[in-house]
């Protein structure tokens, strides 16, 4: 019974240390100088000082150069547009964030997740280590959350779950109904240096 109980203990052990494997991330070990922030006005940081912004704070944790390339209204079905701004930087990470105005706009959740897919695929491609941030927040919001795992897990790229979770709908982080304010952006800059801490 005890070398069954013993056998039990080291198999579970196995199970643990395996389930909280990191995926091998694409492009992971290179080194630059610049990560851009590439997404909708969460990363542009509207409701808050450009200097107050999630990339701004970021900055100021990982004492690299970001470059905000959010966009107020911008969805990830059009988001393919831009990536010859992002890649002009020649980064060697980019945060992708996007979903929320698809959501609220009843763009089709399979246009958005090709062209995040896109996104994904040609970053990788510049030699930049893809980072998949996830909005979260709202409970509607779980299907992009799912498939934006599941989609990081797939290609190799970073992925930061829920930014908002926790903070939407909180009036004292927020600054409007869509937006965090300073405080929240200080958080959600924090989750996402969390995730990404370990590949700069």
């Amino acid at each position: 019974m005890k070398k069954i109980l013993i056998l039990v203990l080291i198999l579970a052990g196995v199970y643990w240390l395996w389930g909280r494997e990191k995926p091998e991330i694409k492009n992971a070990g290179k080194t630059g100088a610049t990560i851009v922030a590439f997404g909708d006005s969460l990363t542009y940081g509207k409701g808050a000082p450009r200097e107050q912004t999630y990339p701004a704070v970021l900055a100021e944790l990982t004492g690299k150069n970001i470059v905000n390339l959010g966009l107020n209204g911008d969805t990830g079905a059009a988001a393919p547009r831009r990536l010859p701004q992002v890649l002009e930087h020649r980064p060697y990470m980019v945060l992708i964030e996007f979903g929320g105005n698809d959501f609220m706009r009843g763009a089709a959740f399979e246009q958005t997740l090709a062209s995040v897919s896109q996104i994904i695929d040609e970053v990788q491609a510049a030699g930049a280590v893809a980072v998949v941030v996830d909005t979260g927040g709202y409970y509607a919001m779980e299907k992009y959350s799912k498939a934006y795992k599941k989609l990081a897990r797939e290609k190799g790229a970073v992925f930061v779950p829920g930014i908002l979770d926790g903070i939407f709908g909180k009036k004292d982080l927020m600054s409007d109904q869509i937006h965090p304010n300073a405080a929240g952006y200080k958080i959600v800059a924090e989750r996402v240096y969390k995730e990404i801490k370990d590949y700069l």
